[in-house]
This record gives structure tokens, sequence and C-alpha cells, in this order.
């Protein structure tokens, strides 16, 4: 006989302890134990609660192998369901055998109603480094029952694959909202929507009156960000630098020459030039830029409150002064196709007229964000990217163990969304200028163009040479993060991959990578995006871009919507007048009369500003009290922890010197995850 000394850790949320009844068996390599009660006097498995027990082995099974975890409700009769269901959030085991060290047994996981979990000692091991069958065996098991438990749909047509699930509710509890997180989240968005229908907007169908009348919403929760938008939303130098830092700051590239379907000249845009240069020498400096929405020509609009929605397709070159000045608008084309129904808006146009066209640019930079790089290159692919490793990689993969923080809560809100977001009769449908129809074209478009280019930043730097352009602080401080979580990466694939040959080996691995390209880019060989991984170096090129995208482009355009939207003529979610077809027609009348209705706006309002705050329940980049790793890893995160700590040092030391501090890079406010 040999005694065992066992410690259960139970994790500190809501609900997290237990009354149901645990017992364990240790699996050796000479036999498995019969169940051993974890039992004392009392309730046991309270929520954050450390305790010990010992246990008494008949029989002597060997080195320790596996953990085979039982978890049953109480011997009582008529025991009421709630009980009887009484989820449990384990996190680790840590078993001490008579003589030698601890092992610690990693778990983290909720075991919910009755039933067994095996778990595996805490070391991270690739599958060719199992050296026993029963090992083997419990690494093919989980991945199995875990491709049954999370199984891929198609969506729509030509999208990323996504959960094949259909509601909240349906969703296994190890992937759903804490308790907090959930009743945070509709507390908030209750109390804001309650607000909404007191003030009567959120069914008000007609067009707002005036731009006074609008002020009226914009005292909805405004943050310190979206008053000075709305105290500098018509100056053309915000209008040019929302493309640097604004909320789609990944369409702006360097342009050495003007398209030819945009027959700008000369004398057009002196004005802004300036004496003693021309296009053409500012084009050969490289100091031109372009914003083209060109995707989004002939795109089919929406219906709102029975009137048609109508969409622009607008190029805008900007201007960046010499000596440090203030990047500049030099000029708008509402279209792709030139003509006398398509006339070049410019600084020097009248007031309205040059509003409006800036408004127009405005409008299309909703759609190409809200449908493109915040649901498509945020949402849709790290969603991917979550399915994959649950179905693909076991917990004692060191690429789980480094991966999960950044899937946490991820399925959950993407699945709310399909839920209340972007079905129809919801948000996007209801209130928007494209619609549930014209987001799915404008992914299935952007898809055929999708490359890993773009989602790798300094490659994207570099691709549309705004390396040095002045004021980037999104680039600045991407860059930053980007490389701390390289490094990062790079010190935990040192440890764990000794050479190009391991790589290639790893079999999980390769799944996991067959898996995003098959079910995320659809087997588009065009897409740049590797079907299978050859050396250490393009492994952790893949694995900073997964994480990178989870956590820190996610904050980049997401965090900030509200303050964009707030005041709604900066970034309106539609447009009830078809873009100008000459000049001088515009009017304030005529500019309040194109933008969304009020019922419309408010509800675009809403519910960015339920998109932009985290309901709690966070866990910035870097925080990782799970504890996956049980050995070299931990010393990495530190040195990861303190060089985010350093970059956060520096981004708020320089926002103290900024009129709109840029802050949705610093990385306290970055979530690990997407999750809201």
């Amino acid at each position: 006989m040999a005694e065992f000394r066992v410690r259960v850790s139970t994790g500190k949320a809501f609900g997290a302890g237990t009354w149901n009844k645990v017992s364990v068996s240790i699996v050796g390599t000479q036999g498995e134990s019969p169940r051993l009660p974890l039992d004392h006097l009392g309730k046991e498995f309270n929520a954050g609660a450390e305790e010990d027990f010992q246990v008494m082995l008949p029989e002597d099974v060997g080195p320790v192998l596996l953990l085979r975890v039982h978890k049953m409700p109480p011997a009582l009769p008529c025991l009421p369901w709630p009980l009887a269901q009484d989820a449990w959030f384990c996190r680790w085991f840590q078993l001490t055998p008579p003589q030698g060290s601890p092992f610690l047994f990693p778990c983290y996981q909720w075991l919910e109603g009755a039933g067994s979990l095996v778990l595996r000692e805490g070391t991270a091991k690739v599958s060719w480094a199992d050296n026993h069958p029963l090992l083997q065996q419990q690494r093919q098991e989980e991945l199995q029952a875990r491709q049954e438990m999370y199984q891929w749909k198609a969506y729509n047509p030509g999208w990323p694959h996504c959960l094949d699930e259909k509601s909240v509710k349906d969703l296994d509890l190890n992937i759903k909202y804490s308790t907090a997180k959930n009743a945070n989240f509709y507390l908030q968005g209750g109390s804001a929507f309650v607000e909404m229908k007191i003030k009567g907007l959120l069914d008000r169908k007609g067009p707002w009156r005036s731009l006074n009348e609008m002020k009226r919403i914009f005292h909805f929760r405004k943050t310190s960000a979206a008053e000075y938008t709305f105290q500098h939303w018509q100056e053309d130098a915000f209008f040019a630098s929302q493309f640097l830092n604004g909320l789609n700051p990944v369409l702006i590239r360097c342009c050495h020459c003007l398209p030819k379907n945009f027959p700008v000249t000369d004398a057009m845009v002196a004005s802004v030039l300036g004496p003693g240069t021309s296009l053409q020498a500012e084009l050969e400096k490289g100091s031109l830029f372009l914003v083209d929405h060109g995707i989004l020509s002939n795109m089919h609009t929406n219906v709102i409150n029975g009137q048609p929605q109508f969409s622009a397709a607008p190029m805008t070159p900007l201007y960046q002064r010499p000596c440090g000045g203030p990047l500049l608008p030099l000029a708008i084309q509402l279209s792709q196709t030139p003509g006398p129904n398509s006339p070049i808006f410019l600084p020097s146009d009248d007031e309205w007229d040059w509003l409006l066209a800036k408004t127009w640019v405005r409008n299309a930079k909703f759609s190409f964000h809200e449908a493109l790089t915040h649901l498509l290159h945020s949402h849709l692919l790290s969603e991917v990217f979550t399915l994959a490793t649950l179905r693909q990689l076991p917990h004692c993969h060191r690429l789980f163990k480094l991966l999960v923080p950044h899937t946490r809560y991820t399925l959950h809100i993407n699945t709310l969304a399909r839920e209340l977001l972007i079905v129809p009769g919801q948000v996007v449908d209801r209130s928007t200028g494209l619609g549930i129809g014209g987001f799915s074209e404008l992914i299935q478009r952007s898809m055929k163009q999708l490359n890993y280019s773009a989602l790798c930043l300094p490659v994207d730097i570099r691709a549309r040479g705004v390396e040095d352009i002045p004021g980037c602080y999104y680039r600045d401080d991407g860059m930053q993060i980007w490389g701390a979580v390289e490094r990062f990466v790079s010190e935990i694939i040192g440890v764990y991959y000794p050479s190009h040959e391991s790589v290639q080996d790893d079999r999980e691995l390769q799944a996991w990578v067959r898996e995003i390209f098959s079910k995320g880019f659809l087997n588009r060989e065009n897409s740049g995006i590797p079907s299978s991984l050859e050396t250490r170096e393009a492994l952790v090129r893949y694995v900073t871009m997964v994480i990178f995208t989870c956590s820190a482009r996610h904050s980049a355009v997401s965090a900030g919507q509200f303050d964009s939207c707030a005041w709604m003529p900066n970034l309106p979610p539609s447009m009830q007048l078809p873009p100008p077809t000459s000049k001088s027609q515009a009017t304030p009348e005529s500019f309040v009369d194109t933008l969304p209705p009020v019922n419309a706006t408010c509800d675009v309002i809403l519910a960015l500003w339920l998109l932009s705050k985290e309901p709690g329940d966070r866990r910035p980049l870097g925080t990782y009290p799970d504890e996956h790793f049980i050995e070299e890893a931990p010393w990495s995160i530190t040195t990861f922890q303190n060089r985010l700590a350093q970059i956060s040092r520096e981004i708020q030391e320089r926002n103290r010197g900024l009129a709109l501090p840029y802050t949705y890079l610093d990385p306290p406010v970055i979530e690990n995850s997407i999750s809201i």
C-alpha cells in the first residue's frame, strides 16, 4: 500500500465551487487505482479553496502517467437538478507520492454534471515525445472528444467557417462568459437601451432636424476622445489623422503614381501643396498617400425605414507636408469612374460641398471597417484560430498552452454576434447602409484578396509605405507590441523546438496550420497563408500573427468605435441621399438629410458603445493567471510582462504631450483575447 497526498485548487469565480463529490484514480505504467474519494467533514471544493487530501493506494500502479478525475452528485434522493448538475471549476491537482517530487496536473476547466476527466502531468510534450501507449491514447481521445464537441459550419458562402452552434445557451461551459461578465454585459446593454428609449430616440424614424438637435444624443455617455472628435470633426487635419490613428488605420498607403481613374491636376490642389512644387514632385518624394475604398464599388445597399440607402467608393489622396506638418486631404472623388457626374471635390470648394464629400468618405470607412477590418480580419479569423486550437492541439501541447489564453471568450462573443448583430432584423440589418447582404458581399470580395502579409504588421507597414509618416501612433505602438510578442514567442519556441525538423515532425502542429488554411482561408493558395510550417522562424512569425490578431489588432480597431461614432457625422453608418453628382448643391439642410435617420443613428451608437466596453472579468495582454506552463516558460512570461510594462510607460509619457492621446494599444487596455 502507498499513501499519496492530493492537493486540489478550485477557481475563485462566482459559482466555481461545487457540492458534488470528487474522487480520483491514479493511472501508472502498471495499472490504475480504484476511485479514491477526496472527502472531508463538511463541504469541500469551495470557490478559491486549496485543499489537501490523503489517499491510500491498495496496490502499486508504477510510475504515474495520468490522473483520472471523477465528479458525481451527492447520493441523496430526489436531488434537485441544479445540485445534480452543479458545475465545478478546477484549477489544478498536485499529486505527491510517498517518495519523490510532486506532480502538477493543470486543469483550468469546468466540470458540469456527473462525469470523468483525464489530466496529464503539466510538462508540455509533442506526440512523438510520449513514449507510453497510454499517453498516446489519451491525447488522441482528448482530441477526438473536442472535435466532436467543437464542429465547423459554413455560416455564409465565401466566409471563413465558424463554430456550429446557433445560440450561446448551447455552448459548452468552458467557452462561455463567466457569470459576472455575462451579467455585466446585459446590465450595461439594458441600461443604455432604456436610456435611449426614455429619450424617445430608438422609435423615431424620421431624419434629424439639424446638427444642433443631434447634440442631444451626443451627450450619451461621451468620452474625452468623443468630445475631441465633436470639437474637431470638420477640420481637414483631423479628418486625415483618423486614417493613421482612427478606427481603420490599415488602408492608407504611400502613392508613387496616381491612379489613372483619378484625374486630379496641379491646379486643383495648388492651394494645399503650396508654391514651388507639383503632384509629380511630391509623388517622387513619397509625400503623397492614398486611401482607396474601391472594394465598395457597385455594392448592394440596404433599406432603412422603407427608404433606400446609398453607398460610394471614394478615393482620397493625402499630402504630408514637409518638416512634420499635418497630413491633409488634397481632393476627394466619390466613385471609381471619373466623368462629369463624378466631380473631384477640393478643400477650396464651398464649405458644405467639401464637408459632404468628407462625410461620404467617412461612411465608406464605416462600411469597410465594420465588415472587414473589425468583423472579418479580427473576429472571424480569430474564431478560426480558436477553433483549430481546440480541435487540433491537446492540453499538453506546448502551443495549446501558449495560445489558449488568447482564445478566451472568443467563441461566446462571436456566437452572440450571430444571434444579435449580423442576422436579419438585428442592428446591421436594420440600421447600416449595407445591411446584412452588403456585409456578406463585402466579406466575400475581401476574402478573394486577403493575404498573409496584411496580417503581419511589420510586413504590412512596409508594403503600405507608411514606415516614416509622422504621427502614426498605431504603427509606433503596434510595432512595439508586435516585437514584444515576437520575442516572447521566439523564446518559448526556442525552448521546445530545437530544430526545423522538430517543427516539421509535429503532426498536431501541422494539422492545426492545415485546418486554419482550409477552414479560415478556404484552401486559397494565393492568400500566402501557409498550409504547413517548415522552419522555427516560420512558426514564430505565424504564432506571433495569431496572438497579435487576437489581442492588439482587435484593440486597435475595436476599442475606439464609440469614440469615433458618438458624434455620428464623423462616422455615419448609412447615407439616405445619393452621392452628389455636381458641386455647389450642398446646404446645411441637405447635409443633415443625407445622414442616417434618428433611430438608425441611435441603434448603431448604442451597439458600438456596448462593443467598445469590456464588461468586466478582464485579462490584459500578458496576464496569465491560469498556469498552463510548469517549466521554463514562466521566466519568458515575466520578461514579456516587463517589456509590456515598459512599452506602457513610454506610451503614457508620449500621450501626455498629445491633444488627443492614442490609448488603444497601451498594453493595460489590450485584452488577451477577443472577448467583446
